[in-house]
């Protein structure tokens, strides 16, 4: 494992117990209500959580439609810990690598991955993956940073420091250009002033 990583792992384990309430998880909660959105403007029957973290989507989506088969995956063994207490039965939850998923080829309607891309060190094999586990016609969904050319220069001059394995910050268009590799039709929106969500189709 990388070290971004194991740095990642570390960080959102020390991070899972207060996640949902902390300025730790403030930057994910205010993606919430865009990503739900989103969602609810798709027909799907199941769907993967990619960085679930500690499962509040997920038990947003289960709580108006529980009929859908809902997944998750995070790579910190607490994150996923706290999911599964909170869902209960209602959603799979799993402890795993983005870039290597334990899911056949063409089971999801819909992949979202929200506020954890910026800490992918191969973000092209995890766009491969989700390509891979999406259904012809699925859509993928990021939710995550955006800040001004020179801020996030600046940021991302810094981000090898970091102790909570961030990895990069995207542009507009590094983000789109990275989905046109695998999906078609993307469309960015700006969410607020420090977040993004794009979506495509495969």
């Amino acid at each position: 494992m990388t070290d971004s990583k194991e740095k990642s792992k570390t960080a959102f384990n020390q991070q899972a117990a207060t996640y949902d309430e902390d300025t730790y998880g403030k930057h994910a909660r205010n993606l919430y209500l865009a990503l739900l959105k989103k969602l609810s403007s798709l027909e799907y029957d199941t769907i993967l959580d990619l960085g679930c973290g500690t499962g509040e989507v997920m038990r947003a989506i289960i709580s108006e439609t529980p009929e859908k088969n809902v997944y998750g995956i995070d790579i910190s063994e607490n994150m996923a810990r706290k999911a599964k207490d909170k869902l209960k039965n209602g959603a799979s939850v799993s402890i795993g690598d983005s870039e290597h998923l334990p899911y056949a080829d063409e089971v999801f309607d819909v992949v979202y991955c929200n506020d954890s891309f910026h800490h992918y060190p191969k973000p092209e094999m995890v766009m491969a993956e989700v390509s891979r586990v999406l259904k012809p016609g699925g859509t993928f969904i990021i939710g995550d940073c955006r800040k001004p050319f020179l801020s996030r220069t600046i940021m991302n001059a810094f981000m090898r420091f970091s102790n909570e394995g961030d990895v990069k910050i995207y542009s507009k268009r590094e983000i789109c250009s990275m989905l046109d590799q695998y999906f078609h039709d993307a469309v960015w929106q700006k969410v607020n002033h420090t977040s993004f969500i794009v979506s495509a189709v495969k």
